[in-house]
């Protein structure tokens, strides 16, 4: 298509955006502000939309939606650009990153927020009631993709995935309705978002469940790398162990500020700082002679337990001797082994399609590695190929899946992202 043509298309849609009563704002190719708002989290992720919508409320986000199917435009969702995946060339890049008000109903223990706020702004407004959210490792994370993608945090062996502490969700649909997602209204859209991601509308409120954590035992102490086989041997023992309130992993990295490797021990405890201490002197007592760091209660808020880039991902049942060996092996990675099971894998009735709760351990390195045995499976938040997406899931939430994205999207309008296909 030529550039007059293209402009064309351009000029036309923004027409369109109007008329169907857009209020935001629209960033155009050669606008400082277009590449400004076009950035992906994600630097592989170059995404060359047609324009660029930023909307500042429901009816922009339905404005948006209408005019993308009157013209035949594909429409990408970006918030913070963490989950961005799939590049929105030649669409509408739809941003909700202005929409960022953060309700918290204390006696509920309800958090109401906007797509476009993050993670930051609701430990900060839920601290004050001492009520804590699932969030995860990073305070400037978007809330809404993180959670509708399963989202596992520092609380998940005690209260579960973000996604199932979700009570109701405002969906702007493939069709630009508005609909009230919940257990009592339209249930299978409400089952569907709670771990599928946005293939089925853009949710433009979220509604969850806030937690009575003010308080936790917490940090990362860093012992010698010559004792990494021995702390994940006795780690994989210890795990079956302790309780549901102690969240734990294992990282082979660097001690902060060094090139000394190191194997770093991440801890959280939702609890007393002595009751966590002694919980921990079994594999601290096989780790050796601590290097750096120290566990500290502090604030929820305040923990920073940091993550590691997800360029391989699996998830063990085991962690057996032949992974241990593998990874120890590995002097240029980055590989972090954290301890899943707990209310993760027990979620009782009614629960979302959140992928292989059953595992024991995620296994996350910073790069591929050649001949490490791999169970095949992933998790849509830490998905660097969009087209695995079907890994994330079991066989029979995917079936159930496509049968929800029939029935909201059955042409696959959201199709700019983890893609389930109808």
């Amino acid at each position: 298509m030529s550039t007059q043509a293209i402009a064309a298309v351009v000029s036309d849609v923004v027409a369109g955006l109007l008329g169907a009563g857009f209020n935001g704002a629209v960033r155009l190719p050669g606008e400082v502000e277009y590449d400004e708002q076009r950035r992906s989290v994600i630097p592989s992720v170059d995404s060359r939309p047609l324009l660029v919508a930023e909307a500042y409320s429901r009816t922009d986000v339905q404005a948006v939606v209408r005019t993308a199917r009157d013209y035949g435009a594909p429409v990408a969702v970006q918030a913070t650009g963490h989950g961005t995946r799939v590049p929105a060339d030649g669409g509408i890049l739809l941003k909700t990153t202005q929409m960022t008000s953060v309700l918290i109903d204390p006696e509920r223990r309800i958090a109401k927020v906007a797509p476009g706020a993050r993670w930051g702004a609701v430990l900060d407004a839920a601290r004050q009631f001492g009520l804590a959210p699932l969030s995860g490792s990073h305070r400037d994370v978007g809330v809404t993709g993180y959670t509708l993608g399963g989202g596992v945090g520092w609380l998940a062996r005690k209260y579960g995935f973000a996604a199932d502490s979700v009570i109701r969700a405002e969906v702007v649909t493939a069709d630009g309705r508005t609909v009230t997602a919940s257990a009592e209204h339209h249930a299978d859209l409400f089952w569907a978002i709670r771990g599928g991601t946005g293939n089925f509308g853009v949710v433009t409120s979220l509604e969850f469940r806030l937690y009575p954590v003010r308080q936790v035992h917490a940090g990362i102490v860093y012992f010698g790398i010559d004792r990494a086989a021995t702390i994940l041997r006795t780690y994989r023992d210890w795990t079956a162990t302790i309780p549901n309130e102690l969240s734990s992993a294992v990282v082979l990295t660097r001690v902060p500020g060094t090139e000394q490797r190191a194997v770093a021990i991440k801890v959280m405890y939702a609890g007393a700082a002595d009751v966590a201490e002694h919980l921990l002197k079994p594999l601290f007592a096989r780790a050796g002679q601590r290097l750096a760091g120290e566990l500290e209660t502090i604030e929820y808020a305040d923990a920073a337990m940091g993550g590691t880039p997800a360029r391989h991902l699996d998830f063990l049942d085991t962690l057996t001797d032949e992974v241990i060996d593998i990874v120890t092996e590995l002097d240029d990675a980055t590989v972090e082994i954290r301890n899943w099971g707990g209310a993760m894998a027990n979620p009782g009735p009614g629960a979302g399609p959140v992928g292989h709760r059953q595992a024991s351990y995620s296994l996350i390195i910073d790069r591929e590695v050649a001949g490490l045995p791999s169970s095949g499976r992933t998790f849509v938040n830490f998905l660097g190929d969009p087209g695995r997406a079907d890994t994330a899931y079991d066989a029979k939430d995917l079936h159930r899946l496509r049968e929800v994205k029939r029935a909201y999207d059955p042409t696959n309008f959201f199709h700019l992202n983890a893609n389930i296909r109808p």
